[in-house]
C-alpha cells in the first residue's frame, strides 16, 4: 500500500504538424490503498498518464512519487507498479501458473518454492486454482482476465494499474469482474489506478473519480459528488445516461426569484437568493437531468415544481426499470427518464416540471457552474457515500 502523487505532469508528443500535447499538467494524489478512476472520452489522455506512472511513457514535464520515492525517471521493473490490459497480454505457450509466475522469476530474487506459493495464494484470491495447468486457448475471456489480474496482483505491488481491463468481456461478465475487482482491490488494500471510458465503471467503482477532457483534468471527488455538483458543463454532461438536458436560455427577474426562458417557454425558476451573481437579462446555459423531469405534473403545487410547461412527445423507449421520453420544446430535443408505467404516445402534449433544486447553471463562457443540485450547497457541504 503506497501514496501516489502527480505533480503537474505533461505528456508531449511531436508531430509532423508540431507539438501535440496529450496530457497537460495534471497534478493528482491517490490515497495509500484508494480505487481512483480515471474517465473521459477517447482521446483525452487518461491511458497516456497511466502508462507514465507504469513508466510505459516518458514524462515530459512533471514529476511522479510513489510515498518518497520520486520514479518518472526509473525503469518500469524498478517502480514496483503491476499494470493489467485491456488485451490481457498472456503468453500463449505458457500455463496460467507460468504466466503468473513469470514476472516473479525474472525481476525478484524469490526462490521457485516461494515464487510457487505466491502463485498458489493469488490464484486461489482469483478463484482460478483450477486453470493453473491450461493456457490461454482454453480459457474463456472471463478466465484470461482473472489471470492477467493474478499476473499483477502476484508480485503485490505498491500501485496497481488497470487500463479498460473489461471492456472485452460480455455486459453481464463485465458486472460481475466491477464486483469482483472491488472486493479483490478492498480485501488486498491496494493503491489502484483504473483507467475506463465507460461511466456506469466509473460511478459503481471508484472511491474518487479523475474526470479528464482534452489532456487536462476537470474534476477529482467522489462520484456522487462529481454527480450532483459537477464543477463545470463538460462534467456534467458526461456523467449520467441519458446526458443532462442542456439548453441557451434568457434570464428574467420575476419578484425574487430568476425565470428562465427558452424561445416562448419558461423552463424553470430558481431562488436569486441561490445564485451569486446577477443574471438578470443574461443568456446562460439552464440543464437538468432527464431523471428530474417530472411528467403529465397537473395538479402538482408550482411552488414546489418550479414551473410547468408543454412539450411534444417525439419518441418513447421502453428501458425496462424505466422509459426514456424524447420531447420537443419549441423545436429543442429533451429527454425524460420515468418510470415505467409512464409510456406516453408519439404525439402525445404532455406537461412538464422541473423543481428549483434541480436546476444546474452554467457561464456560456467559462462553461463553469452557477449553481448546481440544491440551493447553497457546495462540494465540501455534501458527504460522500461510504465505498468500503
Amino acid at each position: 500500500m503506497a501514496e501516489l502523487t502527480l505533480q503537474d505532469v505533461t505528456k508531449v508528443y511531436d508531430d509532423t504538424d508540431g507539438e501535440i500535447t496529450a496530457v497537460d499538467s495534471v497534478s493528482l494524489t491517490v490515497e495509500d490503498g484508494e480505487f481512483l478512476v480515471l474517465v473521459g472520452p477517447s482521446g483525452c489522455g487518461k491511458s497516456t498518464t497511466l502508462r507514465m506512472i507504469a513508466g510505459l511513457e516518458t514524462v515530459t514535464d512533471g514529476a511522479i512519487n510513489i510515498d518518497d520515492r520520486t520514479v518518472h525517471r526509473l525503469a518500469p521493473s524498478e517502480r514496483n507498479v503491476a499494470m493489467v490490459f485491456q488485451s490481457y497480454a498472456l503468453y500463449k505457450r505458457m500455463t496460467a501458473r507460468q504466466n503468473m509466475g513469470y514476472g516473479l522469476k525474472h525481476s525478484t530474487n524469490m526462490a521457485a518454492d516461494e515464487r510457487a506459493n505466491r502463485v498458489e495464494e493469488t490464484a486461489a484470491l482469483l478463484d482460478i486454482e483450477e486453470l493453473l495447468e491450461d493456457k490461454p486457448e482454453a480459457m474463456s475471456g472471463g478466465q484470461k482476465q482473472r489471470v492477467a489480474l493474478g499476473r499483477a496482483l502476484v508480485r503485490d505491488p505498491d500501485v496497481f494499474l488497470l487500463d479498460e481491463p473489461l471492456s472485452n468481456l460480455d455486459a453481464k461478465l463485465r458486472s460481475h469482474m466491477r464486483t469482483e475487482l472491488q472486493r479483490i482491490q478492498a480485501d488486498l488494500d491496494v493503491t489502484a489506478v483504473y483507467v475506463t471510458h465507460d461511466q456506469t465503471e466509473a460511478m459503481t467503482m471508484a472511491d474518487r473519480i479523475a474526470i479528464m477532457d482534452d489532456g487536462v483534468l476537470q474534476q477529482v471527488d467522489p462520484p456522487e459528488v462529481a454527480y450532483e455538483h459537477p464543477v463545470n458543463e463538460f462534467v456534467a454532461s458526461f456523467l449520467g445516461s441519458p446526458a443532462m438536458n442542456v439548453f441557451d436560455v434568457i434570464v428574467r427577474a420575476e419578484g425574487d426569484h430568476y425565470a428562465f426562458d427558452l424561445e416562448g417557454t419558461t423552463l424553470g425558476r430558481v431562488p436569486q437568493e441561490s445564485v451569486e451573481d446577477d443574471l438578470e437579462g443574461r443568456t446562460i446555459r439552464f440543464g437538468v437531468r432527464p431523471e428530474d423531469l417530472t411528467l403529465d405534473a397537473g395538479g402538482e403545487d408550482e411552488n414546489e415544481t418550479g414551473s410547468h410547461f408543454l412539450a411534444t412527445v417525439s419518441v418513447t423507449e421502453y428501458q425496462g426499470n424505466d422509459n426514456f421520453v424524447y420531447l420537443d420544446v419549441d423545436g429543442r430535443s429533451m429527454t425524460a427518464r420515468v418510470r415505467p408505467s409512464v409510456y406516453p404516445e408519439t404525439g402525445d402534449e404532455i406537461e412538464v416540471a422541473i423543481a428549483p433544486a434541480d436546476i444546474y447553471l452554467f457561464d456560456p463562457d467559462t462553461t463553469a457552474s452557477i449553481k448546481t443540485r440544491g440551493f447553497g450547497e457546495t462540494r465540501s457541504d455534501t458527504q460522500p457515500l461510504t465505498r468500503k
